[in-house]
């Protein structure tokens, strides 16, 4: 596995950016989308990323239309969405894809780091029933499924879409991080 602080991403801005200048720091990565029906997860990231940025939790987006086409505007459209609507303060970047052939390496990375998340709730069970099918194994399933890495940018966690920033084995995880000096 390669060092995540060191692949090359853009800021939503467009600006060239890579991981390293949250080195040390607890990193909760997010793949978001603006038209799904858990987009309302916006307000729960942001809640939690003020209450905790402070103990050096990130909240990382990573816009991504790669389910039903959730995601179809441009980073500035995003970016004032997420503004508007979620007073959204944490990080975001530029859009990206999470899974198929144009998959980003950030998120090679981290779902080859932990190719299973987490507390799959319902979701699996409505998508397959919708006749949308997993992909392949480790793919991320859907919009908001999180990545939990630690101080030393290792992936420890991944939690389904389904698991909220409010969900008791998130919060467990990330303050058992957080605790680690």
């Amino acid at each position: 596995m390669s060092n995540i602080y060191d692949i090359p991403l853009r800021q939503i801005d467009g600006t060239p950016t890579t991981l390293a200048p949250f080195r040390g720091e607890v990193l909760l990565i997010v793949n978001v989308a603006s038209k799904c029906g858990l987009t309302p997860q916006y307000e729960g990231l942001e809640k939690l990323y003020q209450q905790k940025k402070a103990q050096g939790l990130q909240v990382l987006g990573f816009p991504a239309n790669n389910f039903a086409g959730q995601e179809p505007g441009t980073d500035a459209e995003i970016s004032g969405f997420c503004t508007l609507n979620y007073d959204v303060h944490f990080p975001l970047f530029s859009k990206l894809s999470v899974k198929g052939e144009d998959r980003h390496p950030l998120y090679a990375e981290l779902t080859a780091a932990q190719p299973e998340a987490i507390g799959d709730g319902p979701l699996r069970e409505r998508l397959t029933g919708m006749g949308i099918a997993d992909g392949q194994p480790g793919d991320v399933l859907w919009n908001f499924e999180k990545f939990l890495v630690n101080r030393e940018g290792r992936v420890v966690a991944r939690f389904a879409p389904d698991r909220t920033a409010e969900d008791p084995a998130l919060l467990a995880a990330i303050d058992e991080q957080l605790a680690r000096a």
